[in-house]
């Protein structure tokens, strides 16, 4: 029963993927539904980030703190991407500060 699961998610995944990214498959969708799906990406994004960020403990309190070393480590990842628009950069040296902040200074 849980494999006919698994390969009937794999299938409607596959299927749903496919009809928009397969050229030769005539659907077009109009300017508002392209605008709508433009915000998709960056709502999976703060969605998967923001509790990482400000509930780093099992606790499932909120922690914003200068203690918190996921938020300082965002805070700086930001930063270097928004002042140098280095992706890769900004993401090398914010785990290094990550890795500094949670091994030196709140350990």
């Amino acid at each position: 029963m849980i494999m006919i699961s698994i390969l009937a998610m794999t299938a409607i995944v596959f299927f749903s993927r496919y009809i928009f990214l397969e050229p030769r498959v005539p659907l077009k969708l109009n300017n508002h539904a392209l605008r709508v799906l433009s915000y998709s990406s960056p709502a999976i994004l703060t969605a998967i980030w923001a509790p990482i960020i400000f509930i780093p403990e099992s606790e499932g309190k909120l922690f914003i703190s200068y203690q918190n070393p996921y938020l300082l480590a965002a805070i700086i990842a930001g930063l270097l991407v928004w002042k140098t628009g280095n992706v890769l950069l900004s993401i090398i040296l914010s785990m290094g500060a990550f890795l500094f902040f949670n091994l030196y200074l709140f350990s």
